[in-house]
């Protein structure tokens, strides 16, 4: 959960490197809390509302659209690859195969021109 926690932390933060771990964590916890929020949207709320108008899921998505963006550019990031990348899901279908490989890659070794490896740099330990 922590990782999900951190992306927000760094709402719109699109510098430096963002781990395979730190984004696919926060992919899953992310779909999970929109699945919860559209059930909850259609199974109660649809019943106060007649326009069917999923709010909950709705303003969700709004909120975690800038963070999305953000980790998803510093994955790109981690792969020594420009965030400019992003806009190649306009080419259906390709677009989004591509993205995909980019994001399952790993890491450039060592610094790259957006920052240290985050796997090598050692964690902080609070006491």
């Amino acid at each position: 959960m922590h990782w999900y926690i951190d992306v927000l932390k760094k709402y719109a933060v699109f510098s430096g490197r963002a781990r395979r771990k730190e984004y696919w964590f926060f992919a899953l916890i992310n779909w999970v809390i929109s699945m919860v929020l559209y059930l909850i949207d259609i199974y109660i709320l649809t019943n106060i509302s007649e326009s069917g108008f999923t709010w909950l899921s709705t303003i969700y998505a709004l909120a975690v659209v800038i963070p999305g963006l953000a980790v998803f550019v510093r994955r790109l990031h981690d792969t020594n690859r420009s965030g400019w990348w992003f806009f190649i899901v306009f080419i259906p279908l390709i677009g989004a195969i591509v993205l995909l490989v980019f994001v399952l890659q790993n890491s450039t070794f060592g610094e790259n021109k957006y920052g240290p490896n985050p796997k090598e740099v050692p964690a902080l330990v609070t006491q």
